[in-house]
């Protein structure tokens, strides 16, 4: 099972403050435990939401940008990896051993398209199976 593991930003990361280097050292030997377990598929930091933008669709289709930061820290994505585990338990372990301290990380499965392909039409999952070949041969 592949997972999402969302870092939540906080306040020193939404003014553009780096966290101290020793998290970083800290942070580092924990990537590397997940590589060499091969459990990290991907994992990246994202610019704080200060610099970021949003763009909301109204009903009618209407776009609205809008420029951050937004309110809540606390609600906001600062990073994220993609694990490939065997359970939500077995990511929460892992988590277990993360350096992180004063924060929450949320973890939630991705859903591929064989997990709704008995509520689809047969032409969406064979489109989505072709995409799925298209981006394994990039």
């Amino acid at each position: 099972m592949r997972v999402m593991v969302l870092v939540k930003e906080n306040d020193a990361a939404t003014a553009g403050e780096l966290p101290p280097d020793d998290l970083f050292v800290e942070m580092n030997k924990f990537n590397e435990a997940l590589v060499d377990a091969g459990v990290m598929l991907a994992g990246e930091g994202l610019a704080p939401s200060s610099v970021g933008k949003r763009v909301a669709f109204d009903l009618d289709g209407a776009t609205t940008v809008i420029d951050g930061p937004f309110a809540e820290a606390k609600e906001l994505v600062g990073g994220f990896w993609i694990w490939q585990v065997a359970s939500i338990e077995e990511a929460i372990e892992w988590l277990k051993r993360s350096p992180f301290k004063g924060t929450a990380i949320e973890v939630r499965q991705i859903m591929g398209i064989e997990d709704y392909a008995d509520q689809l039409p047969a032409e969406v999952v064979e489109a989505e199976s072709r995409l799925r070949e298209k981006l394994a041969s990039q």
